[in-house]
């Protein structure tokens, strides 16, 4: 699983058959320090309830396709859930964000 901030919705003019009302969301991978990581991607939204600048966890390859109520469609990312909250260690044992 991967985690990654929500930043804008994707608008499609043509989808495949099967991700028919499956919104498909903008999404900015984080590292575990919630800071940006890579390129934003594209994710098709499994939960079908997160929103702009909420922190998802998602899932790519074929996993992602798997984790859809149609499976095996073509799609590399997908939001698997919505993260409420995240607590690290900090490096000298004290307390992260």
């Amino acid at each position: 699983m991967k985690m990654g901030r929500v930043t804008g919705t994707v608008v499609c003019s043509v989808l495949y058959e099967g991700l028919e009302g499956v919104p498909m969301l903008w999404v900015q991978p984080l590292d575990k320090n919630q800071t940006p990581k890579g390129k934003p991607l594209v994710a098709a939204d499994q939960t079908r309830a997160a929103g702009p600048d909420e922190l998802v966890y998602y899932e790519g390859g074929r996993e992602a396709a798997m984790a859809l109520d149609t499976t095996f469609v073509p799609i590399d990312h997908t939001i698997i859930g919505i993260i409420d909250g995240v607590n690290t260690i900090a490096a000298d044992g004290g307390q992260g964000k």
